[in-house]
């Protein structure tokens, strides 16, 4: 059997970690990154962070490694590359731009087989996949997908946990998040009142698209989960607060210590308990969707739970993707449900 080819659009941090996670592995192979940046710059930035697997050279317009060549194409809208020239079977658009269904069907025009967005869609697509949550859920007729956001990843997992242990009557959250790229540094006038002040000195209240789209992912919590984002002048690492209001009070903190570290043996690539008096920084590059902070996390006298968790977006949603990849190509090959 040949190798999933894959491109990819947008070579920001989840892209070059993305590209990083297929050196790993001999099953996908990495033929076109289409960014608006000149490859000697991508290049650089991608070594950068000394993070990359093998070694990977600059020869003209290519990145040429032990896994194969992609080659840098200068791609700047969905529809501008053309993707059946390569001969890709996924296009991941990890650039953030562009969220819309008829943005994304623009790709499959040019060529590719299947988009996947780095991100929540803006409208509803075929599906949107949270790995260790509704994974079941894949279809082989699926052609737009999204793994969703990590806050959304990181929610949805603790829900399932707690939920199925517990019960689950309704939730709230706070992602004290990482301030993004779209935040200026300094003050300067956008589109949102709050958005316009300075990442680097403000902790900054927002929302969180999850609340929208989390009973897509899980339809039980339909009306049952609210919450917000608090953008925070920290660049990587995102704190969840998750306060779950239970059913019955009739358990203790240790009991959710130990349905959480049974999930966790069951997918020790996505949650991972946390021992230690870790801190944000703690979790930079650290692929886990969920990282279980046991000191943190306590209970009420009643019926509520507050369960702390960490994770790094540009980390864990580029290993999210490449499991999807890899889910997807698996049904491809039984042509119906994973």
């Amino acid at each position: 059997m040949g190798k999933i080819k894959l491109g990819i659009m947008g070579f920001g941090e989840i892209g070059r970690n993305l590209y990083n996670y297929c050196l790993e592995d001999d099953r996908i192979e990495v033929l076109a990154i289409s960014d608006i940046g000149r490859p000697e710059i991508l290049h650089y930035l991608l070594m950068a962070h000394k993070r990359a697997p093998i070694d990977v050279r600059l020869e003209g317009n290519y990145f040429v490694s032990a896994n194969g060549k992609a080659r840098i194409v200068q791609g700047v809208t969905p529809g501008q590359v053309p993707w059946d020239a390569f001969g890709v079977d996924f296009v991941v658009d990890s650039t953030g731009k562009y969220r819309t269904r008829r943005e994304m069907e623009q790709h499959l025009e040019s060529g590719a087989k299947r988009v996947i967005i780095s991100f929540l869609p803006q409208d509803e697509i075929d599906n949107i996949v949270v790995m260790g949550a509704n994974d079941h859920t894949i279809k082989a007729s699926d052609k737009l997908i999204s793994p969703g956001s990590a806050t959304t990843n990181a929610v949805a997992v603790m829900l399932k946990i707690l939920d199925k242990k517990f019960g689950v009557d309704h939730a709230t959250l706070s992602a004290i998040h990482e301030y993004t790229a779209d935040q200026p540094l300094r003050d300067v006038a956008g589109k949102d009142f709050r958005r316009s002040r300075s990442a680097a000195q403000n902790i900054i209240p927002n929302a969180s698209p999850s609340v929208r789209w989390l009973p897509f992912i899980l339809p039980e919590f339909k009306d049952k989960v609210d919450g917000c984002a608090l953008n925070v002048p920290v660049p990587s690492g995102t704190l969840l607060d998750l306060n779950t209001f239970h059913k019955t009070s009739d358990f203790t903190i240790e009991d959710v210590h130990q349905a959480v570290t049974e999930a966790a043996e069951t997918m020790p690539h996505i949650l991972q308990v946390e021992n230690d008096p870790i801190v944000s920084s703690d979790s930079i590059g650290n692929r886990h969707t969920v990282i279980y902070d046991k000191l943190a996390s306590m209970k009420s006298a009643g019926r509520i739970v507050k369960t702390m968790s960490w994770y790094h977006s540009a980390a864990s949603i580029p290993a999210r993707i490449k499991e999807l990849i890899l889910a997807y190509d698996e049904a491809d090959k039984k042509g119906g449900v994973k």
